[in-house]
């Protein structure tokens, strides 16, 4: 046996050790995403253990035998946050054979939204650090975690053109710049203001709150809010953001 197998033996003992109550082969992985002065991030963890300790990655955790897919991603993302109301949908399953390099591993990967103000990060056991970074400036990532963040981001950019997940990122009152700022980080554009403003307007999305921004050093800018009763069938029906 030569070293490189002794050391993936070794290794896979360490892995091996997983609760009792989780599949060995089936995890969630999260992207879990925020928006921090005009950037999206995403929260990264740096791990202590097994092949992926010292090193960046998605936050994720093996799916216990008595839960669903979903009810674990939303348990992985609760535990690592703090937020309990937030946006969650399924991206994609990842299940290449060499994936992982100990043994084969499926991974069903969530994407949530979450607002940044909302957040207090706890670290996981098997932890050193978590901590958000832009999306445009990625450490280096474990296993296939730079491919599925790649994924990611190209179906947001679908998804932010034809429902209103954007809004899942603001705080209850926002500025018509703030929600410009998220179609821009997704899609990855620049947009022109007074068009972006004019369609936006169009969709009737948007009630006036007749409030300014308090305490900003630049001229104060209106507040707004979403009409919970358009967002619910944009979300059903959707739309078509041109740019």
């Amino acid at each position: 046996m030569n070293n490189k197998t002794q050391l993936l033996a070794a290794e896979m003992d360490k892995e091996e050790q997983l609760p009792d109550d989780c599949m060995k082969n089936l995890s969630v992985d999260n992207l879990i995403y925020a928006m921090d002065q005009g950037k999206l991030k995403v929260l990264l963890a740096k791990y202590k253990h097994g092949i992926a300790a010292n090193k960046w990655g998605l936050i994720g955790h093996w799916v216990k035998l008595d839960e669903n897919l979903e009810t674990a991603a939303y348990r992985v993302v609760t535990q690592a946050t703090g937020v309990t109301n937030f946006h969650l949908d399924q991206l994609a399953t990842f299940g290449k054979v060499n994936r992982y390099p100990l043994r084969r591993i499926i991974t069903v990967v969530y994407y949530s939204l979450v607002r940044l103000e909302e957040t207090n990060i706890i670290h996981g056991e098997n932890t050193h650090e978590v901590a958000w970074f832009d999306v445009k400036a990625l450490p280096e990532l474990i296993f296939d975690h730079d491919e599925i963040v790649q994924a990611s981001l190209e179906h947001l950019k679908y998804k932010v053109r034809h429902e209103p997940i954007g809004f899942s990122l603001l705080p209850e009152k926002f500025t018509l710049l703030q929600l410009q700022e998220i179609y821009e980080a997704i899609l990855d554009i620049k947009l022109d203001k007074p068009n972006f403003r004019r369609k936006i307007q169009k969709m009737n999305l948007l009630i006036n709150c007749k409030e300014k921004q308090k305490d900003v050093a630049h001229r104060a800018a209106t507040l707004y809010r979403f009409d919970i009763n358009v967002y619910e069938k944009l979300k059903d029906f959707g739309f078509n953001f041109e740019y």
